[in-house]
């Protein structure tokens, strides 16, 4: 008995599609979070920064394809779904925990997201600008200095955004170090990852 392999297609379509519903249901949550602040998880938490930052780091892949990466590609490759899809997740999941109030009812889970999601911003940032032919070392370098240097700029905007005007200010520096750790070490399993994947 033979089977039929399925579609060459099949695979980008999916990784397209859910893109695509990522995205969608980040901006409707962020909509939701303008129309109605005080059940968003996200008010008292930086939520207009939020509200700006989260829509560039769910864009900045297809705005950076359409103004430079299509005209650029030697081999005219299609857009990069899957780096796309890894680029929006983390906003996603930040806010859906942040709407079930999650962060404050888990004790472990804003640990548990610095690292996740660092993961996967790290892979989605390689896997989009990451030349395939970079050795180990060099892929895991790369994800370390983009995922320590993320995670330095969004401590730094947590601290002037809202935790100098918080009562989270007298465990800041503790917590700081842990989510600084954290992010690097979800970087480094990224780095580690996505070359072992290239490989396949």
């Amino acid at each position: 008995m033979t089977t039929m392999a399925a579609p060459a297609t099949t695979r980008p379509a999916v990784l397209r599609y859910a893109a695509l519903t990522a995205k969608v249901a980040l901006f409707a949550l962020l909509l939701s979070a303008l129309i109605w602040p005080d059940l968003s998880g996200i008010k008292g938490k930086a939520s207009t920064a939020r509200l700006i930052v989260y829509p560039i780091g769910a864009l900045v892949l297809p705005l950076w394809w359409l103004a430079y990466g299509r005209a650029k590609s030697k081999l005219h490759k299609a857009f990069p779904w899957s780096a796309d899809l890894l680029m929006t997740l983390p906003w996603l999941v930040d806010l859906i925990g942040n709407r079930l109030n999650l962060f404050d009812t888990i004790s472990w889970w804003d640990d548990a997201m610095h690292f996740v999601l660092w993961a996967l911003l790290t892979a989605g940032v390689l896997t989009a600008f990451a030349p395939r032919s970079l050795t180990r070392a060099l892929t895991v370098f790369v994800a370390l200095g983009f995922g320590a240097t993320a995670a330095v700029i969004w401590e730094l905007g947590e601290y002037v955004a809202f935790v100098r005007h918080s009562p989270e200010l007298q465990t800041a520096y503790t917590d700081t170090l842990g989510d600084l750790t954290l992010g690097t070490l979800g970087a480094l399993l990224a780095g580690l990852i996505v070359h072992q994947t290239r490989k396949v």
